[in-house]
């Protein structure tokens, strides 16, 4: 019998890392903060996690393509934008779903743009969507200058106070994702989401439309934006035309922490949850520690630079025990 190979244990299961990392930040945060499994306070910590783990899975999408988005932050503050200025506190569940679905049409064609620059024009995702960044922060203060609206009262409440079955609403959110994972990683498009990212040539010479396969990502995160941008404003009840700008960073730190490959072509969205959850913990750890906030900063800066010299430091190891 072979003995266990790190590398394919990790490419079978990349959220592993994050399993561990996981269980370590809810040892810790229940340490510091025992009532951490009431009914309250998960449906508090979840909800709050809620936003970011929407956005970290249409980011873990684009990054197992091949691509990044740096404007993920902006769509969610031109999404939140166009909620709040289109409702009124008393809006009928008629006009609620209307201005839901034009929100989810403003975020889909955001992701329709990156996706048309990065797919069909050739250029560089990481330029062409810091870029289309600016674009949208724009766009987001044209269409709410300063911080303000409101979404309906009852919509609000329901949302922040609904525990079916007397678990949070985002367990069944989380729950559902990862079910339509389950199911889209075993059709063709999962498949080719993976081929694109890993070989892109290959996958090209074998008839995938690589092309179209990296546009409908961008528009995919650009849905996820919107919805997250959902969550969120019916959490605060207001918009914020800046609301998504520290975003950004943390749905691709999320990502790394979840053990998808930068490079693309490994990951899955399970491991994003989880990093998102971490994330979370880690920020309750350092409140609950009266840490200063800046460690936060740091911690996320370092795992990203962790994430992108762990390949090269591994194969440099490698070379030096066979020499």
């Amino acid at each position: 019998m072979s003995k266990p190979n790190f590398k394919h244990l990790n490419l079978r299961h990349p959220y592993l890392l994050a399993l561990g990392l996981l269980i370590v930040a809810v040892l810790v945060n229940a340490y510091l903060q025992p009532n951490l499994f009431e009914g309250r306070v998960l449906n508090s910590n979840l909800r709050t996690f809620l936003p970011l783990m929407i956005l970290a899975v249409g980011q873990t999408i684009v990054i197992i393509a091949g691509g990044i988005d740096l404007s993920v932050g902006a769509m969610v503050s031109l999404t939140s934008a166009v909620l709040v200025t289109n409702m009124q506190p008393d809006s009928p569940p008629g006009h609620i779903l209307l201005v839901i679905l034009l929100a989810l049409g403003v975020g889909m064609a955001a992701g329709a743009l990156n996706g048309l620059a990065v797919a069909f024009l050739r250029l560089q995702p990481i330029v062409t969507t810091y870029a289309t960044s600016f674009i949208f922060a724009g766009l987001a203060l044209w269409v709410l200058p300063r911080p303000g609206g409101v979404m309906p009262i009852e919509f609000a409440r329901a949302y922040r106070r609904t525990m079916p079955l007397g678990l949070p609403l985002g367990f069944y959110v989380a729950a559902l994702i990862i079910l339509i994972w389950v199911f889209l990683r075993r059709t063709r498009f999962g498949n080719y989401l993976f081929a694109v990212g890993g070989q892109p040539a290959s996958a090209y010479a074998t008839g995938v439309p690589v092309n179209l396969i990296r546009f409908s990502t961008y528009v995919i995160m650009g849905l996820m934006a919107a919805f997250s941008a959902l969550a969120l404003t019916l959490m605060t009840s207001s918009g914020d035309p800046r609301m998504g700008d520290a975003m950004t960073l943390d749905s691709i730190v999320a990502v790394v922490l979840g053990g998808t490959r930068l490079s693309g072509g490994q990951g899955g969205v399970a491991g994003s949850i989880m990093g998102v959850i971490i994330l979370g913990l880690i920020r309750n750890i350092i409140s609950f520690a009266n840490v200063p906030t800046w460690w936060q900063t740091l911690v996320d800066a370092l795992i990203i630079i962790v994430a992108l010299a762990a390949p090269g430091a591994v194969r440099l190891l490698r070379r030096r025990l066979t020499t």
